[in-house]
């Protein structure tokens, strides 16, 4: 049965965005989330009719103006909008003049962890709407009904605007939208035909027509400023990339042991008592799991030298700190998950007023503004790129006869006629080269936008979006030292080449013995003759993303990762 996932404002979890993203998994809204956002919404109604009704004196008229709803947007927030068709006409233009991204749509999983968000912010109570906007986004996400939002034209600043926009104009019968399916295999969305957004709209008229509500939906007040307004892009990006980055991770540490061991590694640079001395979590986490990893190893400790080169010797230094970074990504996106994150924001005074109405409850405030998100999106991006960084030298002492103890130059059973996996290297040291053009920090940056309204800016969008650039580039990384580390075993169990031309052979530990095995078993052979290795490092990318390798490890070696409070599978 597939999982629900109740929304109340104030419990989601990264597990469930992903869950509900990536999986199908149903959405629920809280029993409680009606009466939540009754009260807000109720004020927001009363205080338009103030403003539009031509008896109310001038003084009351303006103490009840609201910004979005009774104003125009951004640099236009001087003009006063005194009737109810223009103010809901209002909502409708915005959604029509902010909907203008370019550039490739998101994928699927990519809109329904936006969509989710923006549902959890609405259900907090604070942001005006009718609960009605809540049914439908919920509906659209149980029906597979998939805006196609582009991905270029946020700034991160009065939230994602462009990119809300066009998710928003879906609702209302406008727009593109795709009406997608789960795959059974691989419980990953699979992307239907384009349609129009009225089209798109049609497949949950008669679930919505139960409940009262008509589509295409006529936005009310507030309504269209709720659904942009937000850093709900930036963050649904983050939780995704975070969650692949926790794959990631425990990949580099599976990738990392395997080398260790094909290069006959010194394993004191992994006892305990070195990481005592300097606590940090996630590099006592990283010797730990290297520790597991290569329990009965007959190849580590074999290579005569005092000390290895710093990128197998500083495995958990380098690794480590990239968990302890990955866990403050995690701090934050918690906490904005559960954020209300538009603007202006309801709060009922307290005590309440005795007619429930007299005080303003509207505040006009920067909770749309991404600069936690792409502060954090940055930190990843480097984090990440990191991995990719040092997985790399890895690759090139593998590769390289002066470092790699007694492997044959480029592991070719016959350099003479064969490059190997000479150009696997250039594969990985092209992609982490790319990966320092995009760790330049989008934070750092600011454009001003509406007449130096909104002055100063997150770019927070940017920064998520190159940070699942970044991860998917280390993936392939390590996809091409997992081939390599794989062939290089070969070579020290003595199933590949000449056996009396190796140096030292001998047996991986439980856990690298497995990896290996699990790479075998994908299809992924030895390189004995030269061919064409994109598909296999494609493939070895898939493996990684699938996560098969680390639960055949997980299996095999049942305490490992266990100290971890990061999860493959989120329960």
């Amino acid at each position: 049965m597939d999982r629900k996932i109740a929304v109340d404002g104030e419990h989601l979890s990264i597990g469930s965005v992903v869950d509900a993203a990536r999986t199908g998994a149903s959405i629920l809204l809280d029993g409680d989330v009606r009466n939540k956002i009754a009260k807000s919404r109720e004020y927001v109604e009363k205080a338009v009719e103030q403003v539009v009704n031509p008896d109310t004196p001038e003084i009351l008229r303006k103490n009840r103006l609201i910004y979005g709803v009774t104003t125009g947007f951004g640099s236009h927030k001087e003009f006063i909008i005194k009737d109810r068709a223009e103010a809901k006409n209002l909502q409708t233009n915005i959604l029509m003049s902010h909907a203008c991204g370019v550039g490739s749509p998101f994928e699927p999983d990519v809109v329904r962890a936006i969509m989710l968000i923006r549902l959890n912010s609405f259900a907090k109570g604070f942001s005006g709407v009718r609960y009605e906007l809540l049914e439908i986004l919920s509906e659209m996400l149980n029906h597979g009904i998939h805006p196609l939002v582009p991905q270029q034209g946020s700034v991160g600043s009065s939230g994602d605007l462009c990119p809300l926009s066009h998710l928003a104009l879906v609702l209302i019968g406008k727009g593109k939208a795709s009406v997608d399916r789960l795959s059974a295999e691989t419980r990953r969305w699979i992307r239907g035909r384009i349609v129009a957004g009225k089209a798109a709209m049609d497949h949950i008229r008669s679930v919505l027509a139960e409940k009262g509500i008509s589509v295409p939906f006529e936005l009310g007040y507030k309504e269209g400023l709720a659904l942009t307004n937000g850093t709900t892009v930036m963050t649904a990006i983050g939780v995704l990339v975070y969650h692949d980055a926790l794959n990631l991770i425990k990949h580099a540490d599976i990738a990392g042991a395997m080398t260790l061991e094909a290069v006959g590694g010194r394993t004191r640079a992994f006892d305990s008592k070195v990481h005592d001395v300097r606590p940090f979590t996630g590099q006592r986490q990283c010797a730990d799991n290297v520790r597991k990893l290569i329990a009965g190893s007959q190849l580590v400790d074999r290579n005569g030298d005092v000390q290895d080169a710093y990128s197998v010797r500083c495995i958990p230094q380098v690794h480590g700190a990239v968990k302890d970074a990955l866990d403050h990504v995690r701090q934050v996106l918690e906490v904005e998950i559960n954020s209300a994150t538009d603007n202006p924001l309801f709060f009922e005074p307290n005590p309440p007023p005795s007619d429930g109405f007299s005080e303003k409850w509207d505040y006009s405030a920067g909770n749309f503004h991404g600069e936690p998100i792409a502060l954090a999106m940055d930190y990843l991006g480097l984090a990440v790129a990191e991995i990719g960084s040092i997985a790399e030298r890895r690759i090139q002492k593998l590769l390289d006869k002066h470092h790699n103890y007694g492997l044959p130059s480029n592991l070719t059973p016959d350099p003479r006629v064969h490059s190997g996996l000479m150009l696997s290297h250039y594969t990985a040291a092209s992609l982490v080269s790319e990966n320092k053009v995009l760790c330049h920090p989008a934070s750092c940056d600011s454009i001003p936008t509406s007449a130096n309204i909104e002055d100063h800016v997150s770019m927070g969008t940017v920064a998520a979006r190159k940070a699942r650039t970044i991860l998917e580039n280390v993936e392939y990384i390590l996809a091409v030292e997992l081939l390599c580390a794989s062939q290089a075993l070969d070579f020290r169990a003595g199933t590949l080449g000449k056996t009396s031309d190796i140096s030292f052979r001998g047996k991986p530990g439980k856990g690298t013995q497995t990896a290996y095995e699990k790479v075998r078993e994908t299809g992924l052979r030895p390189v004995e003759k030269d061919r064409e290795l994109s598909s296999d490092i494609e493939k070895a990318k898939n493996l990684i993303e699938g996560g098969t390798l680390v639960e055949a490890v997980e299996n095999a070696v049942a305490e490992l990762y266990k100290p971890q409070r990061q999860r493959l599978k989120f329960n």
